[in-house]
């Protein structure tokens, strides 16, 4: 399927001017540095977004146990407080779509990171549980919008690249993840002890996030115009990264923007609004996604607060669940490239599925004994969030498919997902130990095995909504 959505989306129209691709040869040769620079200035944009979209959940992980004494938490507290990501996630998620085609995804994602900084640096010292949980939801509505629009994003400028660049996003993704909850305690011991600090240090990553996507805030493009069409429909020139193109169906003329310009011109109407709740592989997809969004926010809530239980010390407990979110970095770049290759990713779904039954067994059994190894397994069946999202790149045709279908499945996922966190902190505090939340968590995983083997089947929502 990657191979055919490369041919469709490089194919040209017919061209009734003999004299057009010397033309466009020109235009092409002369501005190709700006189009370099500009695809540079993405890429190192889209890893430092993506360094950004967990930090705020891991580092509060790694010190959950001493904001909830220092704000005078309980468990079921604590619970809600780790099921505010994915609640966050599902009300702000749904506007993104909406937010880029207003003001430009570039725009869009400038402001996540912005609100991501500010977010973090108040929420420390906000005083109290109620001005922490709103700081944190400022923070979190930024990762939100920027988590929908990184999959448009890169299938909007890197059409033929869609799993080498979703696996680079998502590895980068996996490295803020694991460095902040390794590297949360350290710092917080460094400056003093104080939890405060160790929390607000993290939004100076995210502010150096904003700086790249500035350049990118006066983009207003259509997010997924350059998506593959049918082959023989009517189509835009695939557009290159950092570069917008508008083309009168069957004129051969083309009027390139660089993004950032400000420059617009006309551009043909859109194609009809998908019904993409009429797709079975939407709606399996968007289960999927918030199955393994509960398994991967109740691990970043609580994991460490497990081994802590267990007798293992704080720093170590850091390191565990830094280890889990590190084995993201090699396999979110391998597994995307490997999924996209195939004609159904269950397999891969499965296996994952497998490694987190293993994982939450030796998690009830022997906790301590075995810890790096339940760490590892629970780590390698995290990386069904890059499997995911490369899946929403994989199960729509074109750009605008994708752009429903990654706040569908996202939105929809993350709705999923908040009670999940919550009752495990509920359980926890009612049954005072790790049986009946584990237990929990296991159950959780069979429903994410079946709906994953669904949505990985080798077909499009276009396609099931145009059937219905």
């Amino acid at each position: 399927m990657m191979a055919l959505m490369a041919r469709e989306d490089t194919q040209s129209e017919p061209r009734t001017d003999t004299t057009a691709p010397r033309t466009e040869a020109r235009e092409d040769r002369g501005e190709s540095p700006t189009r370099a620079w500009l695809t540079r200035f993405l890429v190192v944009g889209i890893v430092l977004a993506a360094l950004n979209l967990r930090p705020a959940i891991t580092s509060l992980g790694a010190l959950l146990e001493e904001v909830r004494d220092g704000l005078g938490m309980s468990g079921s507290v604590a619970g809600l407080l780790t099921s505010v990501p994915p609640l966050c996630f599902a009300l702000f998620g749904v506007t993104a779509p909406r937010l880029a085609r207003r003001l430009g995804p570039g725009a869009v994602v400038c402001a996540g990171m912005a609100a991501i900084a500010a977010g973090l640096l108040i929420r420390p010292y906000a005083g109290g549980t109620a001005g922490f949980l709103a700081a944190s939801a400022l923070a979190l509505m930024g990762i939100a919008v920027s988590n929908v629009l990184m999959p448009v994003i890169v299938k909007r400028h890197f059409p033929d690249r869609v799993g080498s660049m979703t696996g680079l996003y998502s590895m980068a993704l996996a490295l803020g993840t694991s460095l902040a909850a390794a590297a949360t305690v350290p710092v917080t011991r460094a400056l003093g002890g104080d939890w405060r600090s160790g929390l607000a240090v993290w939004a100076a990553l995210a502010a150096a996030a904003v700086l790249p996507w500035a350049v990118f805030v006066r983009d207003r493009a259509t997010p997924g115009a350059g998506g593959a069409e049918r082959p023989g429909e009517p189509h835009a020139r695939v557009e290159r990264p950092g570069e917008s193109h508008a083309r009168v169906a069957g004129s051969g003329e083309s009027h390139p923007r660089v993004a950032g310009s400000g420059e617009s011109h006309p551009r043909v109407a859109g194609p009809p609004v998908l019904r993409i709740t009429r797709s079975r592989t939407a709606w399996a997809l968007a289960v999927f996604f918030g199955l393994q969004a509960t398994a991967a926010y109740i691990t970043m809530g609580w994991m460490a607060q497990i081994f802590r239980d267990a007798g293992v010390p704080a720093g170590t407990a850091g390191l565990l669940l830094a280890v889990t979110m590190v084995m993201g970095v090699p396999l979110s770049f391998v597994i995307p490239r490997v999924a996209a290759r195939l004609p159904h990713q269950g397999p891969i779904v499965v296996a994952l599925g497998v490694c987190g039954l293993a994982g939450y067994a030796g998690l009830h059994f022997a906790p301590a004994d075995g810890a790096w190894a339940w760490a590892v397994l629970l780590g390698v069946s995290n990386c069904a969030f890059p499997l995911a999202l490369t899946m929403v790149g994989m199960r729509a045709r074109t750009g605008a498919g994708v752009v429903q279908l990654s706040a569908f499945a996202q939105s929809t996922g993350y709705l999923i997902s908040i009670p999940g966190p919550l009752l495990v902190g509920v359980l926890y505090q009612h049954s005072g130990g790790w049986g009946l939340p584990l237990a929990l968590m296991a159950g959780l995983m069979i429903p994410q095995i079946a709906v994953g083997v669904l949505a990985g089947r080798d077909r499009t929502v276009e396609d099931e909504a145009a059937a219905s």
